[in-house]
This record gives C-alpha cells, structure tokens and sequence, in this order.
C-alpha cells in the first residue's frame, strides 16, 4: 500500500460490457478515482471480446497501479452458455490483473450486495444509490456496470476493515 492509501480496482465482467471502478481508501475514507466500462461492441468472435477485456483491464492495471483488484464471483442462472462466457471474460480480466503481480479478491453478487446495503437480494438500484452516498455523490451517472464494479471494491474495503477489526488481518 502506498502513502497516499490503498487503490482497489474493482471489476463487474462482462462479455459484453465488463464495469471498473477505481477507489482510493485514505484514513478509512473512500474517494472515486475512476468509474467506466470496457465494451466489446458488436464483436461477434468471443475470443476477440476476450482480448479486449484483457487489453482494457490491462491498460487501466498500467495507468493506475492498483494495489489490490476486487473481482465479482459469476452467477450461474438457467443458461450455461452465457455462464461460460461470464466464467471467461472474468479469466481474461484476473489473467490481466494477476500478470501485473497484484493480488485479486473475488466476491459473491450477494456478499457484496449484503456489505453495501444490508440485504443479499437488495435490487441494483438500491446499490447503486449506496455506492453513490458511501463516494459523497448524488448523480454520478454512471452505468450499471461501472456501479457494480464500484460495488466490489467498496465491498472489499469493507471487508478488509472488517478482517482488520477482527484479527483475521495485521
């Protein structure tokens, strides 16, 4: 961690549009840094969507030097296909991160919906009303993605904290 606090990255994949989300937790304060998306457009060929959430994760790992990545956990509902996909394009985002020798956590949809907001099946927009407040924000117009990730890593600051008040940290 250096001086100027800790950066989580957090990230929402996708194989579509995969969300990020840069925080900067200093003396137990967190503070936006940077909120976006990473889309593959039309891009038929998966292995070319691959490679730009790579490239993308990759790029945002280079710019900003996180210090850890908080990564949401796929959640496997009636269609396989489209868990593989989700399962692949998170691949491709901690291969990006890991390569940089930054450690990864990953979090459960609904362990970062119950740190944030108190309940594990609270809707997105109530989420992302709570990323907003806990960044000192009102509007911040982000897309859904983008507050997903932000999710994640404010779920991982929490958790930290958490494992620090408890002694599961130094």
């Amino acid at each position: 961690m250096a001086d100027n606090g800790l950066l989580v990255l957090g990230i929402d994949p996708g194989s579509r549009v995969t969300g990020f989300g840069l925080v900067r937790e200093v003396s137990g304060r967190a503070m936006l840094v940077e909120a976006g998306t990473i889309t593959t457009g039309a891009e038929k060929d998966l292995g070319r969507r691959l490679g730009r959430i790579h490239a993308g994760v990759a790029e945002l790992v280079a710019r900003h030097g996180p210090d850890v990545a908080a990564v949401e956990n796929v959640f496997v509902s009636r269609n396989t296909m489209s868990a593989l996909k989700l399962g692949q394009a998170r691949g491709a985002a901690i291969a990006a991160v890991a390569v940089a020798g930054i450690p990864v956590a990953a979090y459960e949809p609904t362990v970062v919906k119950k740190n944030l907001v108190g309940v594990g099946n609270a809707p997105k927009g109530q989420v992302a009303w709570m990323v907003a407040h806990s960044l000192g924000m009102k509007n911040p117009g982000w897309a859904e993605d983008a507050s997903d990730a932000l999710a994640v890593a404010l779920c991982h600051l929490n958790q930290r904290r958490f494992d620090r008040l408890a002694g599961k940290q130094p």
